[in-house]
């Protein structure tokens, strides 16, 4: 493990909490959705539904256009409220999703993955501004 860091100290202790201020897992995500909402039932009764938002990368100074020009990140929504709002979600639509980044594992056959994804706590549709009609 790294310096000071102790697997079974409490979230302050070993940490250097004092030392370093708040801890802060918080993700916003502004993009596109990419398909539509999924809703599944887990073995465990619960629901959650995933959708993916596509989000550009900016351009970096001197890229030759080579590699990935978009993120696509996997979101999940486990709340009542969230989970209404991804299932109303158009594809392309254009969204802003707040919550933290989370690491889910699960089985794949006999192996045990591990995926990041955010964990939705608020889910919004944006609207976009029409250009004026002109004449």
């Amino acid at each position: 493990m790294g310096q000071g860091l102790d697997r079974d100290a409490g979230p302050r202790e070993g940490w250097g909490m004092d030392d370093m201020g708040e801890w802060v897992n918080e993700v916003r995500l502004v993009g596109r959705v990419s398909g539509t909402g999924e809703e599944r039932e887990l073995p465990s009764g619960d629901t959650v539904v995933q959708l993916r938002v596509v989000v550009p990368r900016p351009l970096r100074a001197g890229a030759h256009g080579g590699g990935a020009r978009v993120d696509t990140i996997d979101v999940a929504c486990w709340t009542a409220r969230t989970r209404r709002s991804a299932l109303r979600l158009a594809d392309g639509a254009t969204v802003e999703i707040s919550g933290a980044l989370r690491r889910r594992f699960f089985r794949a056959g006999a192996a045990t993955v591990s995926r990041y994804e955010v964990e939705a706590t608020r889910v919004a549709s944006l609207r976009t501004a029409r250009p004026a009609a002109v004449g």
